[in-house]
Protein backbone atom coordinates (compact mmCIF):
# COMPACT_ATOMS: atom_id res chain seq x y z
CA UNK A 1 0.00 0.00 0.00
CA UNK A 2 1.27 3.47 -0.89
CA UNK A 3 1.80 5.83 2.06
CA UNK A 4 -0.72 8.59 2.66
CA UNK A 5 1.19 11.66 1.65
CA UNK A 6 -0.38 14.13 4.06
CA UNK A 7 0.47 12.21 7.24
CA UNK A 8 1.28 12.67 9.98
CA UNK A 9 -1.19 15.53 10.18
CA UNK A 10 -0.34 18.74 12.02
CA UNK A 11 -2.69 17.68 14.80
CA UNK A 12 -0.92 14.34 15.16
CA UNK A 13 2.44 16.10 15.32
CA UNK A 14 1.46 18.55 18.07
CA UNK A 15 -0.28 15.78 20.02
CA UNK A 16 3.15 14.13 20.24
CA UNK A 17 4.84 17.25 21.64
CA UNK A 18 5.98 17.55 25.26
CA UNK A 19 3.61 20.45 25.93
CA UNK A 20 -0.11 20.87 25.21
CA UNK A 21 -1.10 23.54 22.70
CA UNK A 22 -3.51 26.40 23.48
CA UNK A 23 -7.11 26.09 22.36
CA UNK A 24 -6.55 28.38 19.37
CA UNK A 25 -4.10 25.90 17.83
CA UNK A 26 -6.39 22.93 18.48
CA UNK A 27 -9.10 24.44 16.25
CA UNK A 28 -9.82 23.27 12.72
CA UNK A 29 -12.07 25.17 10.33
CA UNK A 30 -12.58 24.04 6.74
CA UNK A 31 -15.93 25.08 5.26
CA UNK A 32 -17.13 23.57 2.01
CA UNK A 33 -15.84 25.31 -1.10
CA UNK A 34 -16.51 25.21 -4.80
CA UNK A 35 -14.15 23.18 -6.99
CA UNK A 36 -14.65 25.41 -10.05
CA UNK A 37 -11.61 26.76 -11.84
CA UNK A 38 -10.47 30.30 -10.97
CA UNK A 39 -10.14 32.51 -14.08
CA UNK A 40 -6.78 34.04 -14.90
CA UNK A 41 -8.61 37.32 -15.55
CA UNK A 42 -8.37 37.82 -11.78
CA UNK A 43 -4.62 38.29 -12.32
CA UNK A 44 -4.18 39.59 -15.86
CA UNK A 45 -7.23 41.67 -16.79
CA UNK A 46 -6.96 45.46 -16.70
CA UNK A 47 -10.75 45.60 -16.27
CA UNK A 48 -10.70 43.30 -13.24
CA UNK A 49 -7.84 45.30 -11.73
CA UNK A 50 -9.92 48.46 -12.02
CA UNK A 51 -12.87 46.72 -10.37
CA UNK A 52 -10.58 45.78 -7.48
CA UNK A 53 -9.63 49.42 -7.11
CA UNK A 54 -13.18 50.74 -7.35
CA UNK A 55 -14.97 48.10 -5.26
CA UNK A 56 -12.46 46.36 -3.01
CA UNK A 57 -9.34 48.35 -2.07
CA UNK A 58 -11.42 51.38 -1.05
CA UNK A 59 -13.57 49.24 1.31
CA UNK A 60 -11.08 47.10 3.25
CA UNK A 61 -8.91 47.70 6.30
CA UNK A 62 -5.23 48.05 5.37
CA UNK A 63 -2.06 48.56 7.40
CA UNK A 64 -0.48 51.96 6.79
CA UNK A 65 2.35 51.79 9.35
CA UNK A 66 3.24 50.93 12.93
CA UNK A 67 2.62 53.33 15.81
CA UNK A 68 6.38 53.36 16.35
CA UNK A 69 6.77 54.87 12.86
CA UNK A 70 4.82 57.98 13.96
CA UNK A 71 5.52 58.34 17.70
CA UNK A 72 5.52 62.17 17.95
CA UNK A 73 2.86 64.74 17.16
CA UNK A 74 3.45 65.82 13.57
CA UNK A 75 4.96 62.51 12.47
CA UNK A 76 3.33 61.23 9.29
CA UNK A 77 3.46 58.47 6.70
CA UNK A 78 1.88 58.13 3.26
CA UNK A 79 0.14 54.85 2.37
CA UNK A 80 -0.38 54.20 -1.34
CA UNK A 81 -2.52 51.54 -2.99
CA UNK A 82 -3.03 51.81 -6.72
CA UNK A 83 -4.07 55.38 -7.47
CA UNK A 84 -5.19 55.98 -3.87
CA UNK A 85 -2.91 57.86 -1.50
CA UNK A 86 -3.63 58.26 2.22
CA UNK A 87 -1.78 60.64 4.55
CA UNK A 88 -1.61 59.32 8.13
CA UNK A 89 -0.51 61.79 10.80
CA UNK A 90 -0.26 61.82 14.57
CA UNK A 91 -2.25 64.83 15.78
CA UNK A 92 -2.09 64.14 19.53
CA UNK A 93 -0.35 61.86 21.98
CA UNK A 94 -3.22 59.39 21.71
CA UNK A 95 -4.80 60.48 18.42
CA UNK A 96 -4.00 59.60 14.81
CA UNK A 97 -5.86 60.94 11.79
CA UNK A 98 -5.79 59.96 8.12
CA UNK A 99 -6.68 62.08 5.09
CA UNK A 100 -6.86 61.67 1.34
CA UNK A 101 -3.47 62.95 0.20
CA UNK A 102 -4.70 65.56 -2.26
CA UNK A 103 -4.86 69.34 -2.03
CA UNK A 104 -8.39 70.77 -2.25
CA UNK A 105 -7.13 73.60 -4.43
CA UNK A 106 -5.77 71.88 -7.54
CA UNK A 107 -5.16 68.34 -6.38
CA UNK A 108 -1.41 68.24 -5.74
CA UNK A 109 -0.21 65.61 -3.25
CA UNK A 110 0.39 67.23 0.12
CA UNK A 111 3.21 64.77 0.89
CA UNK A 112 5.18 62.61 -1.57
CA UNK A 113 4.01 59.10 -2.29
CA UNK A 114 5.42 56.55 0.15
CA UNK A 115 7.11 59.15 2.32
CA UNK A 116 7.53 59.41 6.10
CA UNK A 117 8.63 62.38 8.18
CA UNK A 118 7.60 65.19 10.51
CA UNK A 119 5.56 68.28 9.72
CA UNK A 120 4.19 71.18 11.72
CA UNK A 121 1.27 71.60 9.35
CA UNK A 122 -0.01 70.20 6.06
CA UNK A 123 0.95 72.60 3.29
CA UNK A 124 0.53 72.09 -0.43
CA UNK A 125 3.94 72.36 -2.16
CA UNK A 126 2.35 74.02 -5.23
CA UNK A 127 0.47 77.13 -4.05
CA UNK A 128 0.85 76.94 -0.28
CA UNK A 129 -2.69 76.22 0.87
CA UNK A 130 -2.21 75.13 4.47
CA UNK A 131 -4.15 72.89 6.83
CA UNK A 132 -3.69 72.22 10.53
CA UNK A 133 -2.79 68.64 11.49
CA UNK A 134 -6.45 68.27 12.46
CA UNK A 135 -7.46 68.83 8.80
CA UNK A 136 -8.88 72.34 9.28
CA UNK A 137 -8.05 74.78 6.46
CA UNK A 138 -5.87 77.42 8.08
CA UNK A 139 -4.37 79.66 5.37
CA UNK A 140 -4.93 80.44 1.68
CA UNK A 141 -2.41 82.79 0.01
CA UNK A 142 -4.09 85.78 -1.65
CA UNK A 143 -7.20 85.13 0.43
CA UNK A 144 -8.92 88.16 -1.15
CA UNK A 145 -9.09 86.13 -4.37
CA UNK A 146 -11.19 83.48 -2.59
CA UNK A 147 -14.06 85.41 -1.02
CA UNK A 148 -16.26 82.58 -2.30
CA UNK A 149 -14.31 79.89 -0.37
CA UNK A 150 -15.99 78.15 2.58
CA UNK A 151 -13.12 77.32 4.94
CA UNK A 152 -15.20 74.94 7.05
CA UNK A 153 -16.36 72.99 4.00
CA UNK A 154 -12.75 72.65 2.87
CA UNK A 155 -11.47 70.53 5.70
CA UNK A 156 -9.33 67.70 4.40
CA UNK A 157 -11.54 64.64 3.72
CA UNK A 158 -10.85 62.08 6.44
CA UNK A 159 -10.29 58.37 6.18
CA UNK A 160 -11.14 55.99 9.00
CA UNK A 161 -8.18 55.00 11.15
CA UNK A 162 -7.82 52.49 14.00
CA UNK A 163 -5.02 50.70 15.83
CA UNK A 164 -4.62 47.05 16.76
CA UNK A 165 -1.52 45.48 18.30
CA UNK A 166 0.56 48.54 17.43
CA UNK A 167 -0.47 48.46 13.74
CA UNK A 168 -2.15 51.56 12.28
CA UNK A 169 -4.99 50.55 9.93
CA UNK A 170 -6.91 52.75 7.51
CA UNK A 171 -10.20 52.24 5.65
CA UNK A 172 -11.62 54.58 3.00
CA UNK A 173 -15.18 53.30 3.42
CA UNK A 174 -17.19 55.19 6.08
CA UNK A 175 -19.65 52.28 6.21
CA UNK A 176 -17.12 49.48 6.69
CA UNK A 177 -17.39 47.33 9.83
CA UNK A 178 -15.22 48.31 12.82
CA UNK A 179 -11.66 47.03 12.64
CA UNK A 180 -12.03 44.48 15.44
CA UNK A 181 -15.11 43.01 13.75
CA UNK A 182 -13.29 42.90 10.41
CA UNK A 183 -10.37 41.02 12.00
CA UNK A 184 -12.72 38.21 13.11
CA UNK A 185 -10.77 35.66 15.22
CA UNK A 186 -7.40 37.42 14.94
CA UNK A 187 -7.58 39.56 18.13
CA UNK A 188 -8.59 36.54 20.23
CA UNK A 189 -5.91 34.27 18.75
CA UNK A 190 -3.16 36.86 19.13
CA UNK A 191 -3.81 37.57 22.80
CA UNK A 192 -0.98 35.11 23.53
CA UNK A 193 1.26 36.54 20.79
CA UNK A 194 1.06 40.30 21.24
CA UNK A 195 3.21 42.57 19.08
CA UNK A 196 3.03 45.43 21.60
CA UNK A 197 6.46 44.85 23.18
CA UNK A 198 8.18 43.93 19.91
CA UNK A 199 9.91 46.26 17.44
CA UNK A 200 10.55 46.23 13.68
CA UNK A 201 14.03 44.70 13.48
CA UNK A 202 14.05 44.26 9.69
CA UNK A 203 11.96 45.64 6.82
CA UNK A 204 12.59 44.34 3.30
CA UNK A 205 10.71 45.51 0.20
CA UNK A 206 10.94 43.43 -2.96
CA UNK A 207 9.64 44.35 -6.42
CA UNK A 208 8.17 41.39 -8.33
CA UNK A 209 6.87 41.11 -11.89
CA UNK A 210 3.44 39.63 -11.16
CA UNK A 211 -0.02 40.44 -9.87
CA UNK A 212 -0.20 41.12 -6.13
CA UNK A 213 -2.28 37.95 -5.65
CA UNK A 214 0.35 35.79 -7.34
CA UNK A 215 2.90 37.25 -4.91
CA UNK A 216 0.78 36.50 -1.85
CA UNK A 217 -0.44 33.07 -2.94
CA UNK A 218 3.16 31.90 -3.21
CA UNK A 219 3.19 31.95 0.60
CA UNK A 220 -0.29 30.50 1.17
CA UNK A 221 0.37 26.87 0.28
CA UNK A 222 3.23 24.36 0.48
CA UNK A 223 2.10 22.13 -2.37
CA UNK A 224 5.02 23.58 -4.35
CA UNK A 225 7.71 22.87 -1.72
CA UNK A 226 9.20 19.58 -3.06
CA UNK A 227 9.62 21.15 -6.53
CA UNK A 228 10.67 24.72 -5.69
CA UNK A 229 12.37 24.15 -2.29
CA UNK A 230 13.60 20.51 -2.21
CA UNK A 231 16.06 21.37 0.59
CA UNK A 232 13.11 22.41 2.78
CA UNK A 233 11.74 18.88 2.74
CA UNK A 234 14.34 17.97 5.38
CA UNK A 235 13.43 20.96 7.57
CA UNK A 236 9.64 21.34 7.76
CA UNK A 237 6.35 19.67 6.94
CA UNK A 238 4.61 20.84 3.78
CA UNK A 239 1.88 18.64 2.29
CA UNK A 240 0.73 17.96 5.86
CA UNK A 241 0.34 21.59 6.88
CA UNK A 242 -3.02 22.51 8.41
CA UNK A 243 -5.17 25.04 6.55
CA UNK A 244 -8.06 26.84 8.26
CA UNK A 245 -10.65 29.35 7.05
CA UNK A 246 -12.42 31.29 9.79
CA UNK A 247 -14.49 33.77 7.77
CA UNK A 248 -14.35 36.09 4.79
CA UNK A 249 -11.39 37.99 6.20
CA UNK A 250 -9.16 35.54 8.12
CA UNK A 251 -7.51 32.24 7.25
CA UNK A 252 -4.31 30.54 8.38
CA UNK A 253 -1.86 27.71 7.86
CA UNK A 254 0.05 25.86 10.57
CA UNK A 255 3.42 24.53 9.44
CA UNK A 256 5.36 22.11 11.68
CA UNK A 257 9.11 22.56 12.13
CA UNK A 258 11.49 19.78 13.05
CA UNK A 259 9.70 17.17 10.95
CA UNK A 260 10.40 15.77 7.50
CA UNK A 261 8.17 16.27 4.49
CA UNK A 262 5.65 13.54 3.66
CA UNK A 263 7.01 13.77 0.11
CA UNK A 264 10.27 12.04 1.13
CA UNK A 265 10.51 8.29 0.38
CA UNK A 266 11.52 7.71 4.01
CA UNK A 267 11.14 10.06 6.97
CA UNK A 268 14.32 11.31 8.60
CA UNK A 269 15.31 10.09 12.03
CA UNK A 270 14.98 12.44 14.99
CA UNK A 271 18.78 12.79 15.08
CA UNK A 272 18.84 13.69 11.39
CA UNK A 273 16.09 16.27 11.92
CA UNK A 274 18.03 17.85 14.78
CA UNK A 275 21.15 17.95 12.62
CA UNK A 276 19.35 19.71 9.78
CA UNK A 277 16.98 22.18 11.40
CA UNK A 278 17.09 24.96 13.93
CA UNK A 279 14.37 27.61 14.22
CA UNK A 280 15.40 30.50 12.01
CA UNK A 281 18.85 29.04 11.38
CA UNK A 282 18.79 25.73 9.51
CA UNK A 283 22.00 23.72 9.69
CA UNK A 284 23.43 22.31 6.47
CA UNK A 285 26.03 20.03 8.04
CA UNK A 286 25.81 17.60 10.94
CA UNK A 287 29.52 17.79 11.78
CA UNK A 288 29.09 19.94 14.87
CA UNK A 289 25.54 18.91 15.74
CA UNK A 290 24.88 17.65 19.25
CA UNK A 291 23.55 14.20 19.97
CA UNK A 292 19.84 14.02 20.61
CA UNK A 293 19.21 13.47 24.34
CA UNK A 294 17.53 10.18 25.17
CA UNK A 295 13.74 10.38 25.25
CA UNK A 296 13.54 13.69 23.40
CA UNK A 297 12.46 14.61 19.89
CA UNK A 298 14.08 17.15 17.60
CA UNK A 299 11.09 19.45 18.16
CA UNK A 300 11.56 19.33 21.93
CA UNK A 301 15.25 20.23 21.69
CA UNK A 302 14.58 23.00 19.17
CA UNK A 303 11.94 24.50 21.47
CA UNK A 304 14.27 24.30 24.48
CA UNK A 305 17.03 26.04 22.51
CA UNK A 306 14.67 28.83 21.49
CA UNK A 307 13.43 29.37 25.04
CA UNK A 308 17.02 29.66 26.32
CA UNK A 309 17.94 32.04 23.51
CA UNK A 310 14.99 34.36 24.18
CA UNK A 311 15.73 34.41 27.90
CA UNK A 312 19.42 35.16 27.34
CA UNK A 313 19.03 37.75 24.54
CA UNK A 314 15.84 39.54 25.48
CA UNK A 315 14.95 38.56 29.04
CA UNK A 316 11.73 37.03 27.71
CA UNK A 317 10.33 33.93 29.40
CA UNK A 318 8.64 31.54 26.94
CA UNK A 319 8.12 28.71 29.45
CA UNK A 320 4.33 29.18 29.42
CA UNK A 321 4.18 28.61 25.66
CA UNK A 322 3.90 25.24 23.96
CA UNK A 323 6.62 23.81 21.71
CA UNK A 324 4.41 24.49 18.70
CA UNK A 325 4.05 28.17 19.63
CA UNK A 326 7.81 28.45 20.07
CA UNK A 327 9.09 26.84 16.84
CA UNK A 328 6.30 26.38 14.29
CA UNK A 329 5.35 28.71 11.44
CA UNK A 330 1.83 29.95 12.24
CA UNK A 331 0.73 32.25 9.41
CA UNK A 332 -2.57 34.16 9.52
CA UNK A 333 -3.79 35.91 6.38
CA UNK A 334 -6.11 38.90 6.69
CA UNK A 335 -7.99 39.78 3.50
CA UNK A 336 -6.92 41.15 1.20
CA UNK A 337 -3.15 41.47 1.50
CA UNK A 338 -1.75 40.84 4.99
CA UNK A 339 0.08 37.83 6.42
CA UNK A 340 0.87 37.84 10.14
CA UNK A 341 3.38 35.44 11.65
CA UNK A 342 2.01 34.26 14.98
CA UNK A 343 3.43 32.22 17.82
CA UNK A 344 5.60 33.13 20.77
CA UNK A 345 8.95 33.50 19.01
CA UNK A 346 8.37 34.26 15.32
CA UNK A 347 6.56 37.57 14.97
CA UNK A 348 6.36 38.84 11.41
CA UNK A 349 4.22 40.65 8.87
CA UNK A 350 4.16 40.47 5.08
CA UNK A 351 2.21 42.97 2.97
CA UNK A 352 1.46 42.41 -0.73
CA UNK A 353 0.44 45.40 -2.87
CA UNK A 354 0.05 46.26 -6.54
CA UNK A 355 2.88 48.48 -7.71
CA UNK A 356 1.10 51.65 -8.77
CA UNK A 357 -1.70 50.88 -11.20
CA UNK A 358 0.03 48.01 -12.99
CA UNK A 359 -1.78 44.65 -12.54
CA UNK A 360 1.42 42.85 -13.58
CA UNK A 361 3.74 44.27 -10.91
CA UNK A 362 3.69 44.15 -7.13
CA UNK A 363 5.73 44.80 -4.01
CA UNK A 364 6.28 42.47 -1.08
CA UNK A 365 7.04 44.06 2.28
CA UNK A 366 8.51 41.64 4.80
CA UNK A 367 8.79 42.90 8.39
CA UNK A 368 10.53 40.86 11.09
CA UNK A 369 9.96 41.75 14.75
CA UNK A 370 12.08 41.09 17.83
CA UNK A 371 11.21 41.65 21.51
CA UNK A 372 12.23 44.92 23.12
CA UNK A 373 14.91 43.70 25.57
CA UNK A 374 13.83 43.95 29.20
CA UNK A 375 14.82 47.24 30.78
CA UNK A 376 15.82 48.86 27.48
CA UNK A 377 14.20 51.58 25.37
CA UNK A 378 12.36 50.55 22.24
CA UNK A 379 14.82 50.61 19.33
CA UNK A 380 13.97 52.71 16.29
CA UNK A 381 12.11 50.73 13.60
CA UNK A 382 14.39 49.41 10.88
CA UNK A 383 14.71 51.39 7.66
CA UNK A 384 13.28 49.84 4.51
CA UNK A 385 15.81 47.88 2.46
CA UNK A 386 14.76 47.95 -1.21
CA UNK A 387 15.40 44.81 -3.27
CA UNK A 388 14.95 45.05 -7.02
CA UNK A 389 13.31 42.36 -9.11
CA UNK A 390 16.64 41.02 -10.35
CA UNK A 391 18.35 41.34 -6.96
CA UNK A 392 18.71 38.57 -4.40
CA UNK A 393 17.43 38.65 -0.85
CA UNK A 394 21.07 37.87 0.03
CA UNK A 395 21.70 41.65 0.00
CA UNK A 396 19.43 42.00 3.03
CA UNK A 397 21.37 42.45 6.29
CA UNK A 398 20.79 39.81 8.95
CA UNK A 399 19.04 37.28 6.68
CA UNK A 400 20.64 33.83 6.61
CA UNK A 401 21.84 32.44 3.28
CA UNK A 402 19.36 29.60 3.68
CA UNK A 403 16.27 31.79 4.00
CA UNK A 404 17.52 34.29 1.43
CA UNK A 405 17.72 31.40 -1.04
CA UNK A 406 14.22 30.17 -0.11
CA UNK A 407 12.77 33.67 -0.67
CA UNK A 408 14.63 33.96 -3.97
CA UNK A 409 13.14 30.63 -5.04
CA UNK A 410 9.63 31.79 -4.11
CA UNK A 411 9.86 35.15 -5.87
CA UNK A 412 11.80 33.77 -8.85
CA UNK A 413 8.86 31.62 -9.94
CA UNK A 414 6.37 34.50 -9.83
CA UNK A 415 7.25 36.11 -13.18
CA UNK A 416 6.96 32.69 -14.86
CA UNK A 417 3.52 32.22 -13.35
CA UNK A 418 2.28 35.67 -14.34
CA UNK A 419 3.55 35.36 -17.90
CA UNK A 420 2.22 31.81 -18.16
CA UNK A 421 -1.22 33.00 -17.10
CA UNK A 422 -1.20 35.62 -19.85
CA UNK A 423 -0.11 32.98 -22.38
CA UNK A 424 -2.68 30.40 -21.26
CA UNK A 425 -5.22 28.93 -23.68
CA UNK A 426 -7.09 27.24 -20.84
CA UNK A 427 -7.58 30.64 -19.16
CA UNK A 428 -8.07 29.37 -15.61
CA UNK A 429 -6.39 27.48 -12.76
CA UNK A 430 -7.55 24.24 -11.17
CA UNK A 431 -6.93 24.27 -7.42
CA UNK A 432 -6.55 21.37 -5.02
CA UNK A 433 -9.37 20.82 -2.56
CA UNK A 434 -7.31 21.27 0.64
CA UNK A 435 -3.72 22.42 0.21
CA UNK A 436 -4.80 25.34 -1.99
CA UNK A 437 -8.08 25.98 -0.19
CA UNK A 438 -6.85 29.32 1.13
CA UNK A 439 -6.00 30.47 -2.40
CA UNK A 440 -9.61 29.74 -3.32
CA UNK A 441 -10.74 31.53 -0.14
CA UNK A 442 -8.94 34.67 -1.33
CA UNK A 443 -10.79 34.65 -4.65
CA UNK A 444 -14.16 33.81 -3.11
CA UNK A 445 -13.92 36.81 -0.80
CA UNK A 446 -12.57 39.01 -3.57
CA UNK A 447 -15.55 38.21 -5.78
CA UNK A 448 -17.92 39.17 -2.96
CA UNK A 449 -16.38 42.65 -2.97
CA UNK A 450 -16.01 43.00 -6.73
CA UNK A 451 -19.35 41.52 -7.83
CA UNK A 452 -21.45 42.08 -4.70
Amino acid sequence: MKPIRNRPSYREIIDGDSTPVPDVLALTANPQQSTADVPFDHYTSEEFFQLEMERMWCRVWQIACREEHIPKVGDYCVHDIGHYSILVVRVGEAEIKAFHNSCLHRGTMLKPSGSMGWTEQLQCPFHGWTWALSGQLREVPCAWEFAHLDYQANRLPEVRVDVWNGFVFINMDPNAPPLLDYLEVLPEHFKRWSFEDWFVASHLRKVVHCNWKVAMEGFMEAYHTPVVHPEMCEVVGDWNMQHDIFGDHVSRDLCPMGVSSPSLPQPLSQQELLNRARPGNPVTSSVDAELLPRGKTARMVMAEETRRSFQDKFGVDLSAHSDAEVIDSLKYNVFPNLMFGGGAAMHGLSIFRPLGSDPHKATIDRLVFLPVPKGQRRPEPAEVVQIGEQESYAKAPGLSDFFANVLDQDTGIMRLQQEGMRASVKGAQTLSSYQESRVRWLHETLEKYVYG
